[in-house]
């Protein structure tokens, strides 16, 4: 899967591990991984179920949903993105195909399917900046990026079904002037605020080199 494909984000370097679930690719954008979203469609998704993916990006969590037999909508605003996520699974997928919409997740979600569970890894406010198109959040300072995230929040949960999951991939970080963002709980607020409630929080351990532990 070459989900860095269509993805040529302005983003820092800052090595191998990327916290956003993944591996950094050649391009030094985010790639997410593959097992993780295994794990999480067996754990928290129905058999035959919809996955919805409001901030799809790359084509990894389309193609392993459809591989692993899920149905799956996802959204990304770049027309790009969307064709390569299109021309991938065309060449890798042979029965179910997921679906990719181009469109701004706030007004795209008024067309989507209910999910069985909602699973999607945000932006990390301006860490990575994927385009410059209007309602692109990655493109936003963290207080107009927090509002349009938090709407997008609360519409995606309007969408779920009763009693499913949803899952974001989320992490700490620093925005380009050094200020530390409190993403994870910014998260859980914009849940909560949305009407869902908190049943999990999970920690996904990766590898560390020699180099950090040396450092």
């Amino acid at each position: 899967i070459q989900s860095e494909v269509g993805r040529d984000a302005k983003a820092f370097n800052i090595g191998d591990w990327d916290g956003f679930g993944g591996m950094r690719g050649d391009s030094d954008t985010s790639i997410f991984d593959p097992v993780l979203c295994e794990l999480m469609y067996s754990w928290f998704c129905p058999d035959g179920g919809r996955v919805v993916d409001p901030f799809s990006g790359g084509s990894v969590r389309g193609i392993v949903a459809a591989t692993l037999g899920y149905d799956y909508w996802g959204c990304d605003i770049r027309a790009e993105q969307v064709e390569s996520n299109n021309a991938q699974a065309d060449a890798i997928c042979s029965g179910k195909v997921p679906t990719w919409v181009v469109g701004d997740a706030i007004n795209a979600l008024d067309g989507s399917p209910l999910s069985d569970f909602l699973f999607s890894c945000p932006p990390y406010g301006d860490l990575e900046v994927y385009s410059d198109l209007d309602g692109d959040i990655s493109n936003m300072p963290y207080s107009d990026f927090m509002r349009a995230y938090t709407a997008i929040i609360g519409k995606a949960v309007n969408r779920m079904k009763e009693d499913s999951f949803a899952c974001f991939v989320v992490g700490e970080f620093r925005d380009k002037t050094g200020i530390y963002r409190g993403f994870v709980p910014d998260t859980i607020n914009a849940f909560i605020e949305a009407g869902a409630g908190l049943y999990n929080e999970a920690i996904l351990v990766t590898p560390t080199g020699s180099l950090p532990v040396r450092i």
